[in-house]
C-alpha cells in the first residue's frame, strides 16, 4: 500500500488496545485473519495522514463516509492480536471533543457548523444502530495523560533511538491486559484514600471502564507515537514518566506526601517542556 506522503507527522500520542482473534465475531474474526498475513499493512503514520488529508478539500471531510478495514497488528506469544483503526468512530468522537475545546468562533472558522451538524445527526444515527460500539484506540495531541502511565510499568518501556527515515525513533510500553487492569485497581484506591476527587481520578475512571470492555488476554499499548519527533534525543532517553507515577502512587498509599509531590514535580517540569512546544505552534 503506498504511504499518502514521506512527510512525519508529530504531536499524536495513542492508547491502544490488541484483542486476540477469538474476541471477534464472525465475518470480522475472518477479515482480521487474512488481513493480518498481509505483508504490506500501514502504519500509524499513514493512519494520520489519511485522516489530515480528508481535512485538506473544501468544504473538509469531517468523518470519512466509511468504516477503516484496516487494523494494526501484534503477535503476542503466538496469539494474533488486533488493534482495529476504526476511523470513522474515532473521528465522531473527535468532533465532540473539539467542541468542548475551541472556542465557538474558532470552532466555526475550522469546521463549518453545518458540516459539524451534519456529523452529529450521522454520529447518533449510527450508534442508534451500534449502542455497543467503543474505540479500540484513544488519541492524545502534546501530551501523554498521566493516568495512562499508570496502566504500565518503568519495566515494560521499550525505547529504541533509531537511526534512519526507516527506522526512527520508538517510545511505548507494552502490557498484559490483567496488568493494566490491576493497576488501575490499585491506583485508585491509593488516590481516593489520599484524595476527596480530581482529575486524575476521573480520568482513571474512565480509562479503567474503558479496559473492562476488552477480552481479558488482550494487550495494552502506551506509544509516544509521533510525538518522539518533536521532542530530543536526550529527553527521549531519560524520559521515565511510568516509573515517576508509580513512585507517586506507592507514595501515597504509605501516606508520604513529600515523596509523592516530588515525583509528581518531576513530571510536571518534564511535560512543561512539551506544553511549551505545542504553544509555539
Amino acid at each position: 500500500m503506498p504511504k499518502v506522503s514521506s512527510v512525519i507527522v508529530p504531536y499524536a500520542t495513542y492508547l491502544r488496545v490488541y484483542e486476540p482473534l477469538a474476541a471477534f465475531p464472525e465475518p470480522e474474526r475472518s477479515h482480521w485473519a487474512r488481513y493480518a498475513r498481509r505483508p504490506d499493512r500501514p502504519s500509524y503514520q499513514d493512519e494520520l495522514r489519511r485522516a489530515l488529508a480528508d481535512l485538506a478539500p473544501t468544504p473538509p471531510v469531517l468523518v470519512p463516509v466509511h468504516e477503516s478495514q484496516d487494523a494494526f497488528v501484534l503477535d503476542v506469544d503466538g496469539v494474533v492480536c488486533v488493534c482495529p483503526w476504526r476511523t470513522r468512530l474515532r473521528g465522531w468522537q473527535a468532533l465532540e471533543e473539539l467542541s468542548e475545546e475551541l472556542p465557538p468562533p474558532v470552532l466555526d472558522a475550522v469546521l463549518p457548523p453545518f458540516l459539524r451538524h451534519q456529523a452529529a445527526q450521522d454520529y447518533e444515527r449510527w450508534l442508534g444502530e451500534n449502542p455497543d460500539a467503543r474505540p479500540w484506540i484513544r488519541t492524545a495531541t502534546w501530551q501523554v495523560p498521566i493516568n495512562w502511565f499508570v496502566l504500565v510499568a518503568d519495566e515494560e518501556r521499550e525505547y529504541d533511538k533509531g537511526d534512519s527515515e526507516d527506522s526512527p525513533p520508538v517510545l511505548r510500553y507494552r502490557t498484559p491486559m490483567v496488568q493494566a487492569r490491576r493497576r488501575v485497581a490499585r491506583g485508585l484506591r491509593a488516590l481516593k484514600e489520599a484524595m476527596d476527587e480530581g482529575p486524575l481520578i476521573d480520568g482513571l475512571v474512565d480509562v479503567g471502564r474503558w479496559l473492562e470492555e476488552f477480552h481479558p488476554r488482550s494487550l495494552v499499548e502506551l506509544d509516544y507515537g509521533g510525538l518522539v519527533h518533536a521532542l530530543p534525543a536526550g529527553a527521549l532517553e531519560h524520559d521515565h514518566s511510568a516509573a515517576d507515577v508509580a513512585e507517586g502512587i506507592a507514595a501515597l498509599r504509605r501516606g508520604d506526601g513529600a515523596v509523592a509531590g516530588e515525583a509528581y514535580a518531576r513530571l510536571v517540569d518534564r511535560w512543561r517542556s512539551v506544553r511549551d512546544l505545542r504553544s509555539a505552534n
